[in-house]
């Protein structure tokens, strides 16, 4: 059973993680949202503390 032998898949997984990892992963990250995030200003809430009863 040639599919219990490590010995040519192994080198295969590595060469294939190798080729993702060192083309894939940069061209992937070099691209460039559309539209660039804009700060929205937080809108400010008016709060109004509770008289709550303490006994």
């Amino acid at each position: 059973m040639p599919q219990l032998n490590p010995s040519p898949w192994f080198m295969i997984f590595v060469y294939t993680w190798a080729i993702f990892l060192l083309l894939v992963v940069p061209i992937l990250l070099s691209s460039a949202t559309p539209n660039e995030p804009v700060m929205q200003s937080a809108p400010s809430s008016k709060t109004c503390p509770w008289a709550w009863p303490w006994h």
